[in-house]
């Protein structure tokens, strides 16, 4: 049967490219296999054409699928599935692509498209490791292209299809207007389409730039980890056990430093789109990304090693296997649903939990196995290095961060281990204080090591030449670290004091890690930029280390409740506690640290329920004025309540960080208070939830200056003066104004309290006065707002570290390069 509307050439297209993708892999990862196997000769040339045939098909494939279902998104194609499910008319094209990769299907796309440019790079640049390199990556993009086929074999599916009909889908079989006259034995109505008008939209927190690029940047680090790790299998799949080493080194290089570029990314992204007050959480999604680059790390360290004495050659080989290892249990950590609600990142589990596991092990236990069995064959040097060397201490950080990845995990797999083995175990109830109370050490114990290791000559370093050396940064240190530590209040008090002087400590090793790294560029390396790639990535690692302590430890809150508005405005399950909350009236200034922060004004999105929020802060001790506008989805898409977008003030020591936290709920809010009647004295107190108010006088009179009176008209004035619990005091001054035979009350309203007082009547001294307290005439928002202090020292830190991580992957192609020549 025919459908009126549906736009089914593009989905053909993309199941057929599917399909190409699939079988082009198979034949990549066969022929690369046989070249590997024939090693050299024209049986190797012939099978090595055939798989370098079959891979660019593969990757024109990919692109072709990724053209296709950007194509379908970006024109609102909404008889499919993904593009209905994932995006809507109302999003700005910037959003577009976020839309792509919000799904399963588009982010495998995504890790699929990187692989394939991977491969074509290492098709010009691998020389006799492209074979066996190649085989890896190609049996790995058969696993992914399986991701996407979206076949069923009996009531087992294979993978997700991101080109699946919505009359495919199942979501509305049940639907009236699926159905002729509702008849479900009935065929489908033709003009289904006219039905939906609209996608489901993005997710309101990934609607921000940086979910532009930082999947990407991230996917891209995901996919490159596989490249060292090919390496490895190379290496031990020919019993070629130290040839590969030089060629896989600068791929580890840049692996490290985009996955963790990508990993900071994300941090920017929390920070500015999540309201949690920071930028990292201990999510575990955040963790089991976090987990392979620390092991990555570790190899990078082992691979240098070894590249200059020899040792630690079974290390490098288990940290490399274990790094990719470790992204293919992140995704399955992120996308099997084993997560549940634990992680705002993870995905639902949409069924493909076996899959997952099966895409996991199929390439871990395989690699685990060959390590295991060759492991005597791997060389090794029997005499130890000596406590005096490089090396030595090179590979105890080496060990730190291996084990710090490992404590992360095992915290992080706690749902995985209750489904396996059954068990309730719960999490710690500061999850947060968990990580951080083991972390901290890791951080003082790197930030030493960090510091002296370059100081020292692989080998073996006379201690004279040593003190020699590290004498000067070790005073200097001292110097600038007791500064910080005497004026830098570093004061964190959520936790033992105990706690705070291991932050201490933590401070002085990153200071020394810095300024001991800068002072080697020209003290060890005479300046050389070329080869000062490590002491630039250290000096980096260095001030993001000592940019977290101090953005976290020195966190303030700065809008402590001044307003003289009592009133909790967050729900029974809010972690947001009232007196750290600002709530700002419409138009009446709020004192908060040096600032008098005003309410202007909000606006809304043509297209959706997006509200912006004119927050105008005017210093008090000089000339500083600027406006913020932090954002919420108020009740979108059937969620009640808001989801917040933060929007911060950028300086060069600190940031302002602000966002709405409670809003009017203007859709719900009736005014269904009535006059409470008070007949009073002057002098006298009325009595209301908040406090008390005073009528103060009554004075009788003429000429008002009120619209529709005539001059002989009169009028009495009651001056309330209204005192709250918080000893706030506000003036009010309702009127009752007799013109032409008739009495005619003109309320005033006292915004902050929520009042609204009449005067009913007057006799003399005395009067009825009318009172009113009621939510609907309060326009106001409900600001939280902190101060990080050195925060964009962490996002500096990052920029050195990775610019440092590629100066050496720049050196060690260009080595290698002249080493081949030779």
């Amino acid at each position: 049967m025919k459908f009126f509307g549906e736009h089914l050439l593009p989905g053909q297209l993309g199941h057929f490219f599917i399909i190409l993708s699939l079988v082009a892999s198979i034949v990549a990862t066969y022929a690369y296999f046989k070249a590997t196997r024939a090693q050299m000769g024209p049986e190797a040339d012939n099978w090595k054409k055939l798989a370098r045939y079959a891979f660019i098909t593969e990757t024109i494939s990919v692109l072709a699928i990724f053209s296709i279902l950007f194509f379908i998104i970006y024109n609102h194609y909404f008889e499919y599935q993904y593009a209905w499910k994932h995006s809507s008319r109302s999003l700005e094209f910037k959003f577009l692509l976020a839309c792509f990769w919000e799904g399963q299907e588009g982010s495998f796309l995504l890790w699929s498209l990187w692989h394939c440019i991977l491969g074509l790079v290492l098709m010009r640049t691998a020389g006799k490791w492209e074979s066996p390199v190649m085989t890896i990556i190609s049996f790995t993009q058969v696993c992914i292209a399986t991701m996407v086929m979206g076949i069923y074999f009996g009531d087992f599916r294979v993978g997700s299809n991101p080109f699946l009909l919505m009359r495919d889908s199942g979501l509305y079989d049940n639907a009236p207007f699926m159905h002729i006259n509702g008849d479900l034995a009935q065929p489908i109505r033709l003009d289904y389409l006219s039905y939906i008008k609209d996608g489901n939209d993005l997710n309101p927190l990934l609607q921000n730039r940086w979910m532009v690029i930082h999947p990407p940047v991230l996917f891209l680090g995901f996919a490159s980890t596989i490249v060292p790790f090919a390496f490895a299998i190379a290496g031990l799949w020919q019993k070629k056990f130290t040839e590969w080493t030089k060629a896989a080194l600068p791929w580890t290089l840049f692996s490290t430093a985009i996955f963790g570029v990508g990993i900071m990314m994300g941090a920017w992204w929390a920070y500015e789109s999540l309201t949690f007050g920071g930028y990292w959480a201990w999510d575990p999604v955040e963790n089991a990304s976090l987990v392979p680059w620390l092991i990555l790390v570790s190899g990078v360290h082992t691979l240098l090693i070894f590249n200059h004495t020899g040792h630690s050659l079974r290390a490098t080989y288990l940290f490399l296997l274990l790094g990719f290892s470790f992204v293919l249990y992140s995704t399955y950590l992120t996308r099997s649903g084993v997560l549940g609600e634990a992680s705002v990142h993870s995905f639902t589990g949409d069924g493909m939990g076996y899959q997952l596991t099966f895409f996991l092990l199929v390439l871990v236990i395989p690699a685990l196995i060959l390590f295991i069995s060759r492991y005597k064959s791997i060389p090794t040097i029997k005499k130890e290095e000596q406590t005096s060397s490089r090396e030595f201490w090179m590979f105890i950080g080496s060990l730190i961060f291996f084990f710090a990845a490992l404590i992360i995990i095992g915290k992080t797999s706690l749902p995985v281990f209750n489904k396996i083995f059954g068990t309730q175990i719960a999490a710690p109830e500061d999850g947060e204080f968990a990580y951080n109370q083991i972390q901290i050490f890791v951080a003082i114990f790197i930030g030493i090591l960090t510091a002296v290791t370059q100081y020292l000559k692989y080998k073996s370093t006379p201690a004279k030449f040593f003190l020699k050396k590290i004498m000067v940064p070790t005073i200097i240190s001292a110097v600038a670290a007791t500064l910080v530590l005497t004026y830098g209040d570093i004061n964190y008090n959520r936790q033992s004091y105990g706690f705070l002087i291991q932050i201490w400590v933590a401070v002085v090793c990153a200071i020394y890690a810095i300024i001991a790294n800068a002072a080697y560029i020209w003290l060890g390396i005479k300046g050389k930029l070329a080869l000062s790639g490590g002491s630039i990535a250290h000096v980096g690692f260095g001030m993001v280390l000592l940019g977290i302590l101090l953005s976290s430890s020195k966190k303030e809150i700065m809008s402590y409740n001044t307003s003289g508005i009592p009133k909790d405005f967050f729900g029974k399950n809010s972690k947001e506690k009232p007196g750290e909350n600002l709530t700002l009236v419409k138009g009446m200034p709020m004192t908060m640290g040096k600032f008098d922060v005003t309410y202007t004004g909000d606006s809304a999105h043509p297209k959706k329920q997006q509200w912006y929020f004119n927050i105008h802060f005017k210093s008090r001790t000089d000339n500083e004025e600027f406006t913020l506008r932090p954002n919420a989805f108020v009740n979108y898409k059937g969620n009640e309540g808001l989801m917040a977008n933060p929007d911060s003030k950028h300086y060069p020591d600190h940031d302002i960080f602000t966002y709405v936290s409670a809003l009017p709920n203007k859709e719900k809010v009736l005014d269904t208070a009535t006059f409470a009647s008070h007949k009073v004295a002057v002098g006298d107190s009325i009595f209301y939830s908040q406090g008390v108010l005073i009528l103060e006088s009554l004075t009788s009179r003429s000429n008002l200056p009120v619209a529709g009176l005539n001059p002989g008209d009169q009028g009495t004035v009651a001056k309330l003066r209204a005192f709250s619990f918080n000893k706030s005091s506000y003036a009010a001054q309702p009127l009752l104004i007799s013109a032409g035979g008739q009495q005619v009350s003109l309320p005033d309203t006292i915004m902050p309290l929520s009042l609204i007082v009449k005067i009913n009547s007057v006799d003399g001294q005395t009067a009825d006065i009318g009172v009113k307290e009621s939510d609907a005439i309060l326009d106001f928002v409900t600001l939280k707002a902190y101060k990080f202090p050195f925060i964009n020292l962490l996002w500096l830190g990052i920029v050195i570290t990775a610019t440092g991580i590629f100066i050496s992957m720049a050196r060690r192609i260009k080595l290698n390069r002249l080493t081949k020549e030779s």
